[in-house]
């Protein structure tokens, strides 16, 4: 002992420590001896593996330059491992895995993996870079639970969702947690528990895919059960990863748990020492919450979405009578774009990243014109008018027949892209799908002239108050009251006029159907996704309303099967300029 000491005069405080490992005695022998652990946390990735904008077939790009992918956060990974000590470090992920770009809708539709039996990208993605665990967002639940279930089996790492459990034995489909042992060099073990939540809303969202299968529980409650548990099995850090928001709000109304609850569970809930949560896909790289029952100081983080940018959460750990304590906690959010892509994830992904882009880039149609939607929100487009013609026609075959048969159809359909654009000439695959970002599906429900009336009236809060004469700014016309374009729907099939020197609620002028004024009591079918008639938006009416058709036929496939049928996109046969923005009778435009 005394010649390992003497080398410390000159080697320092880590030969020291080597010293003293040496002659037995445990590192960890003083009252306050501190280590170290990292969690870096990636959510809402939807379906990004690799750097790569499909609808645009280059590279991704954004004003802000950000980067996007698996890839770039292997890389950021790596370096952390390395830098703090892979048996110091654990990733996890908050949900939206399996859903949002051409490669997921790929191996869920056209080579669906539950029938190839090939393993999904996504799993096969975050097997190599060796996940922990990873919780279940809303979307993982648009492909319906038999996909769902084969991705689940292809993770190496744990799918965790505690409050999403069986409607027939009130138990969790999923696993609720778990406690990962760090087993540090030269330290008593690290437990690790992690608590998985995911998102109220798939019951309203899916609700095709999951009603009488399963319930999602409130995210507080849930928690409040199972935090003590993680606890009582020995966890000296709990973390709950959460896909919902920490504003506390929800999209839909009062009938379902908070969606955005992330918050509410760090407030409410004794015993855990972080969020790491997901779902409203902002960057937060670290923000504090005090539990109001122990007053603890809590922390939550987000790390964006897409892949943009990945959380790095440092813990102090000191050991107090034998037992670790959480002592000290920061966060923050690494850029993704600062970094290359991991060649091994890039290779790994080459052979399904290559069918997804042969994919996307096969021709369907021929346009006679350029058709683009960059004025859509404030000028009815006839890129807008495709949409709703294919969807006018499904819904009109499917009820032909019926007692509704005679019933006018309309359709509504929002803006989802302002950069979506079909070229004159060849249209393919990836143009269609940059038209319609969601894989929705179309419902047909009936509605009265005086509910068109008022879903109109709610959809055009969407446009800011202008006194008639005055100027037309671009930039501040859409989107008053935080409305998304997504969330601005237009209707086809009848005629109107949206007044916006008017207030929120008395906008609606001229609303006429075959240029009649369209009665109170006059009943139509109107064709709407699933989204909007599951109470995505929180328009009025349309939960309620009497569906005459869910097939389950997604649109964006619709409107590839229809180019591909006519080989033909021309205006002059779906064209309809059946809506416009005036000021006192006089248009905008």
């Amino acid at each position: 002992m005394s010649s390992v000491l003497g080398r410390t005069l000159v080697a320092g405080v880590a030969v020291v420590v080597v010293g003293v490992l040496s002659s037995g005695v445990p590192a960890s022998a003083s009252p306050d001896h501190t280590v170290k652990v990292t969690v870096m946390a990636s959510s809402d990735i939807h379906g990004n593996a690799l750097n790569w904008d499909y609808f645009k077939n280059m590279e991704y790009d954004d004003s802000a330059h950000n980067d996007v992918g698996l890839a770039k956060i292997s890389t950021l990974v790596n370096q952390i491992r390395a830098d703090r000590g892979a048996d110091h470090t654990l990733l996890f992920d908050s949900g939206d895995t399996i859903q949002g770009t051409p490669l997921d809708y790929y191996f869920a539709k056209v080579e669906p993996i539950t029938e190839t039996g090939a393993t999904h990208p996504m799993a096969r993605a975050m097997n190599a870079i060796g996940y922990d665990a990873v919780t279940l967002g809303n979307h993982e639940f648009n492909y319906g639970l038999p996909l769902l279930a084969t991705w689940v089996k292809q993770m190496k790492a744990p799918v965790l969702g505690a409050n999403a459990v069986s409607v027939k034995n009130g138990r969790p489909a999923y696993q609720p947690f778990i406690i990962k042992t760090m087993n540090v060099k030269g330290e008593k073990p690290i437990k690790v528990g992690v608590l998985g939540l995911t998102n109220p809303g798939v019951a309203i969202w899916d609700k095709a895919n999951v009603e009488g299968k399963l319930k999602f529980l409130d995210l507080v409650d849930t928690a409040k059960k199972w935090v003590p548990i993680i606890r009582e099995k020995g966890a000296d850090v709990v973390l709950v990863t959460a896909h919902a928001g920490d504003n506390g709000l929800s999209s839909y109304g009062t009938d379902l748990p908070v969606e955005n609850a992330s918050a509410l569970v760090a407030e409410q809930v004794p015993g855990i020492d972080a969020v790491l949560f997901g779902h409203a896909h902002n960057d937060v790289p670290q923000r504090f919450v005090t539990n109001k029952v122990t007053g603890q100081q809590v922390l939550l983080t987000e790390p964006g979405r897409w892949g943009q940018r990945l959380s790095v959460v440092d813990f102090n750990l000191t050991k107090q009578r034998g037992k670790w304590t959480v002592t000290g906690k920061s966060s923050t959010t690494l850029n993704t774009n600062t970094v290359a892509e991991d060649p091994k994830i890039v290779k790994l992904m080459k052979e399904q990243h290559d069918k997804t882009v042969a994919y996307v880039n096969q021709v369907i149609a021929q346009s006679k014109e350029q058709l683009s939607a960059t004025e859509s929100p404030y000028k009815d487009t006839p890129i807008l008018d495709y949409i709703q013609k294919v969807q006018t026609d499904v819904v009109s075959q499917a009820i032909a027949g019926t007692a509704d048969a005679s019933l006018p159809v309309l359709s509504i359909a929002a803006p989802f892209s302002r950069t979506a654009v079909f070229p004159a000439g060849p249209v393919s695959v990836r143009d269609m799908a940059g038209l319609y970002v969601y894989d929705n599906t179309l419902l047909g429900i009936k509605l009265t002239g005086a509910q068109i009336k008022d879903y109109l009236e709610y959809s055009a809060k969407y446009f800011a108050q202008v006194a008639p004469g005055a100027p037309i700014n671009l930039a501040t016309l859409t989107n008053a009251s935080g409305t998304p374009d997504y969330n601005y729907d237009q209707l086809s099939g009848v005629h109107y006029d949206i007044d916006i020197s008017q207030p929120v609620g008395q906008r609606i002028v001229n609303l006429t159907y075959q240029g009649n004024p369209v009665a109170a009591g006059q009943q139509f079918v109107v064709a709407i996704n699933n989204y909007r008639q599951s109470g995505g938006g929180g328009f009025p009416h349309v939960t309620t309303a009497p569906v005459v058709y869910n097939a389950q036929v997604e649109i964006r496939q619709a409107l590839i099967d229809a180019a591909s049928a006519s080989g033909t996109i021309d205006p002059a046969n779906f064209a309809d300029l059946n809506w416009k923005l005036v000021r006192e009778g006089v248009p905008v435009f």
